[in-house]
């Protein structure tokens, strides 16, 4: 018991003393932590006062230097505002120097008009001086003269106008005869000149008219082949070309006849294509007869592109090269269209270049002349009015649309080009040589121009010369006087124009001539 009291009492103690030593511990410790915290402190406001020195320092500098960048920036714009204001001085003292001047030259120049002003009216009084004197001399003169004349004023002017105006009609109309005669000399030497020099440097090839075309054959064989079972190769043949086919006895040779070249053509190819293949039946025939037909459309198109690099055309539209390519296969009595398109290109440039006109515009304009004989036959409507409107239709120029509508004179030439167009087609068509007309057409062309002539009262004979170029006209001289004769040629042309068709120009010579016969006996 005693033990257990002494150990509680031990253990009291004990922990009692840990307490006294804890606490005495423990407030060590605080104060130790307290120490250590306003040390911490001291540092702390050291530290912050020195940033907050720092910082202030930085501001500080930072304003300075802002107000330093405002000062520069104010001294700068004081600078520009000063150095504008002086210019604008200056230009103010210097304007209102130059008004000084304007002032001193414009009083001036007032003195002056004042001054001038004064001597006109001084010259004004003289001058109306003068004219009253002038007045009263020119009176006195007049009065004098009609004393002198017998005649008053208004007859004398009337006279002298009268006489005047007949020696100015006299001189005018022998100056206007004399400049006319002279004119016409010129220019018939000038355009006779020009026209041989076209002629001389311009040639083109000449076709005679036909309307048949031979296929050669390998043998008579193949004949029985093209006429077909009762005729049905041959039938097919001719409905889907629009030729006809004559077989007879000529050996080894087929002839293809139509009134179109352009069917003959493709009618010739065809059947070559089929001789060749040797496989001729409706079907077939009407096959090759397509292909043929395109075949020949690319060759018109490659003749027409040929006729324009040859008569030194370009830029012409593709369906009008189409259609200068058909002209190909178009005759006019006997002559190729197109050979004699281009020569009329030719003719055209040539005598345009000698006049000093559009050489190249000329030549356009000769070679698509008769682009509507391409199409007159499948269309209503002249030669003249297609060609007009299909160059039209594809925006040739004027000037071409004028020419393709006057070479025949169906209207008015405006410009030379056209002029030298028309003379063109009658120089290409003229030329010997150029256009042949069947036989039995030249005959009956010849004795209806005689006809006509010998029409006419007066006429003893009539005779046709030079292929029907000339017609000379023999006439009674007691019947028709040397001015008749001449009026005769002129009414005589007037009818072949009229009623008469034929290619080129006819030219008309009337003789008449007195005879004394006598018998010696």
């Amino acid at each position: 018991m005693l033990n257990t009291l002494i150990l509680l009492l031990g253990i009291v103690l004990s922990g009692a003393v840990l307490f006294l030593a804890g606490w005495f511990a423990k407030g060590r410790i605080d104060r130790l932590r307290l120490v250590s915290a306003d040390e911490q402190a001291r540092q702390l406001l050291d530290e912050a006062k020195k940033s907050s020195e720092s910082l202030k320092q930085e501001k500080l500098q930072e304003v300075q230097n802002e107000h330093l960048r405002i000062k520069t920036q104010l001294e700068n714009d004081f600078e520009t505002k000063r150095a504008e204001l002086n210019r604008l001085e200056r230009q103010l003292r210097e304007q209102e120097r130059t008004t000084a001047q304007k002032s001193d030259n414009l009083d001036r120049r007032t003195k002056e008009l004042k001054k001038l002003e004064r001597e006109l009216k001084e010259q004004t009084r003289r001058l109306e001086t003068d004219q009253a004197q002038l007045q009263r001399t020119q009176e006195e003169v007049s009065k004098r003269l009609e004393q002198v004349a017998r005649m008053n004023r208004e007859e004398a002017v009337l006279c002298l106008r009268e006489e005047l105006l007949d020696h100015a009609k006299q001189e005018c109309a022998e100056s206007v005869k004399e400049m006319f005669d002279r004119a016409r000399l010129q220019a018939n030497r000038e355009a006779k000149e020009i026209i041989v020099q076209a002629i001389q440097r311009s040639a083109a090839d000449h076709s005679t008219e036909t309307t048949v075309t031979a296929v050669n054959i390998p043998n008579d064989e193949i004949k029985g082949r093209i006429i077909g079972r009762e005729g049905r190769n041959i039938r097919a043949f001719e409905a889907a070309t629009g030729v006809e086919v004559i077989i007879d006895d000529t050996p080894e040779a087929v002839t293809l006849s139509g009134f179109d070249p352009f069917r003959r053509e493709v009618a010739r190819l065809a059947l070559e294509k089929l001789i060749a293949d040797g496989r001729i039946h409706p079907a077939r025939i009407e096959e090759v007869v397509n292909r043929s037909v395109q075949e020949l459309e690319e060759r018109v198109i490659q003749l027409g592109e040929q006729a324009a690099l040859e008569a030194g055309v370009d830029s012409l539209h593709p369906e009008l090269i189409r259609h200068l390519g058909k002209l190909h296969y178009r005759t006019s009595y006997g002559q190729n269209v197109l050979r004699h398109s281009i020569e009329v290109a030719r003719l055209t440039a040539l005598m345009a270049a000698e006049l000093e006109l559009d050489s190249k515009l000329a030549s356009r304009a000769g070679l698509v002349h008769d682009i509507g004989k391409a199409i007159d036959r499948s269309a209503e409507g002249t030669h003249t009015e297609l060609g007009v409107e299909l160059a039209k239709r594809y925006r040739e120029p004027k000037v071409v649309l004028n020419a393709i509508a006057a070479h025949h004179d169906d209207v008015e030439a405006t410009s030379l080009i056209a002029c030298l167009v028309q003379a063109a087609d009658a120089i290409s068509g003229a030329r010997p040589g150029a256009r042949r007309d069947s036989l039995e057409g030249y005959i009956k062309r010849l004795e209806k121009l005689e006809e006509l002539a010998n029409s006419f009262t007066g006429v003893s004979k009539t005779f046709a010369l030079q292929a029907g170029r000339e017609i000379r006209v023999m006439v009674e001289n007691d019947k028709v006087s040397d001015a008749q004769a001449e009026q005769l040629s002129h009414d005589i042309a007037l009818r072949i124009q009229d009623e008469l068709e034929y290619p080129g120009q006819i030219k008309v010579t009337v003789i008449r001539e007195f005879r004394a016969i006598e018998f010696a006996r």
